[in-house]
């Protein structure tokens, strides 16, 4: 039997690139090494553009999300207070908390309900592949191994990803071994105040900011979406941070959060574990990679997420939207109506969202950093944000919201390249519809506003392949609406933007095949 796709590692970015490859049309296997999902504390949510995203597959609210996607009134970039708020309806910053294990949770139930084969408990020890297939070698439970046959292989197995290697995919970057990162989940204390407005009291030391709180001597962190279990970070720029620094293969333990918390804020904050029965975390990250590889394919071979770039930074966001790109990509071209170069583009777009998210990552970071000249930094950065233009360029920075994708055009033209604009519309049969309800079913979408019939029939020899929705926009986003009509890829990316037929044509048979 020969899978369309196998992708190796039932993470968010193999698990979700399974449902978006079903709701193509597409039959994919996943395959995990480990016998159990990973339930260890990770990542702790989304923010910006891939909000949007899984809105549009209508899993913003599954994963925690209330109502619609809004955006956030601030955040924050190297420990800096950013006031989104500031930017009305150009604020492009929207957040959604979510572990990443209940983010799992909810991808692999989606893919079960989508029928996506996930089998656990087998790891790939080796491919090879030629001009028509992959073969995938995997060893399960007691060494048996087993040769599977697909079209694609994808590897989504992490920073440490066998298939990058095994491919030849290099992987440069750079490392920082004088940081060390510490979190913990505690309970709740007497010494500790979470207060309105996203601010903390602590005995000792007064009131201070609860995302960011940066001292000569590092930072600590507070985040309290669960109150009974607030968690708590900090960051040390020190190779060997006094107090008994155990080193990188000891355990982490409450004491050793204790006083790394007692070197950065200068005050003794006891600590105590998490309610009985809730989620306990304890990690000590020692130094941090950025590293972005060099290509993405090898053949008929992928890499996506964590396996194509690793940081300190949004690397989830990344993940999940590689995936979307990915795998709409891989279904075209499955049903051999790719036009020349479509698979190629997955690489082109992908990595330079990257490249930004690796120069945000350092550029953060850099702003952390102790001494008096970063100090110095801090104090212009935010002259810098004080002007409208600024805070929004790092706000789009942030969100994954300013790299424009190249639509084949000779110069760029209004939303052409950009994600989808969020819209209110009417369609034909009277009912109200989101754009992003529209794009539930992962498929390409026209939409029209113009009110007549030219680009139906122009793109009428695409109608198999792309969905035609004739809609108006409501009176209160009517001025939102970039164009009368959009042509939106799978992925949420504007592919084409006009009034009439020029331009459609080539649009539909550049993304979508010939007609």
């Amino acid at each position: 039997m020969m899978f369309d796709v196998i992708v190796v590692g039932a993470g968010p970015a193999g698990l979700f690139l399974a449902c978006e490859l079903r709701l193509a049309g597409v039959r994919p296997l996943v395959l995990e090494r480990r016998p159990e999902p990973d339930l260890s504390d990770k990542a702790h949510g989304l923010a910006g553009q891939v909000v949007r995203l899984l809105d549009h597959r209508g899993l913003f609210e599954r994963c925690g999300g209330r109502g619609v996607p809004v955006p956030a009134p601030g955040h924050f970039f190297g420990g800096m207070p950013l006031p989104l708020h500031t930017l009305g309806e150009a604020n492009p910053m929207y957040l959604l908390p979510c572990d990443q294990r209940d983010l799992e949770r909810v991808l692999a139930a989606r893919a079960a309900e989508l029928g996506a084969e996930v089998r656990r408990g087998q790891e790939v020890i080796s491919f090879a592949q030629d001009a028509d297939r992959v073969e995938v070698v995997t060893r399960g439970p007691g060494g048996a191994e087993t040769t599977l046959t697909a079209r694609y292989l994808v590897g989504c197995d992490g920073g440490h990803s066998m298939v990058r290697k095994a491919a030849g995919i290099g992987f440069p970057g750079v490392s920082d071994d004088h940081v060390v990162d510490r979190s913990a989940l505690i309970g709740p204390s007497e010494h500790v105040r979470i207060l309105p407005g996203g601010r903390v009291l602590i005995e000792g030391l007064g009131e201070i900011p609860a995302h960011f709180h940066r001292t000569d001597r590092g930072v600590f962190t507070l985040l309290a979406h669960d109150p009974r279990r607030p968690l708590i970070n900090t960051a040390e720029w020190e190779e060997h941070p006094a107090g008994g620094y155990p080193g990188p293969g000891a355990p982490m333990t409450l004491a050793e959060m204790e006083k790394s918390v007692e070197r950065v804020l200068g005050v003794r904050l006891p600590l105590s574990p998490p309610p009985e029965g809730a989620p306990v975390m304890l990690r000590r990250l020692c130094g941090r990679n950025t590293r972005l590889a060099d290509r993405y394919r090898a053949g008929r071979v992928f890499i996506a997420g964590d396996a194509a770039q690793v940081s300190h930074g949004p690397t989830l966001n990344l993940a999940l939207q590689d995936a979307a790109n990915l795998a709409w990509k891989l279904a075209v071209t499955l049903r051999g109506r790719a036009p020349e170069g479509l698979l190629d583009s997955y690489e082109t777009e992908r990595r330079a969202c990257a490249e930004r998210v690796v120069t945000q990552t350092l550029a953060a970071t850099a702003l952390l950093a102790p001494g008096a000249e970063v100090t110095a930094l801090r104090r212009l950065f935010a002259e810098l944000l004080g002007r409208t233009e600024n805070l929004r360029m790092i706000a789009e920075l942030m969100a994954g919201g300013d790299v424009r994708h190249d639509m084949g055009e000779e110069r760029p033209a209004g939303p052409t390249g950009w994600f989808a604009p969020s819209l209110a519309l009417t369609t034909g049969d009277g009912r109200p519809r989101r754009l992003a309800e529209l794009m539930r079913d992962a498929r390409p979408l026209l939409l029209d506003l113009t009110g007549g019939d030219a680009l139906a029939a122009a793109a009428a020899p695409w109608l198999g392949r792309v969905r035609h929705v004739a809609a108006t926009a409501t009176a209160a986003t009517a001025a939102d609406a970039p164009a009368p009509a959009l042509l939106v890829r799978p992925d949420g990316y504007v592919a084409w933007a006009g009034a009439g037929p020029d331009g459609l044509r080539a649009a539909l048979a550049r993304w979508f095949g010939p007609s």
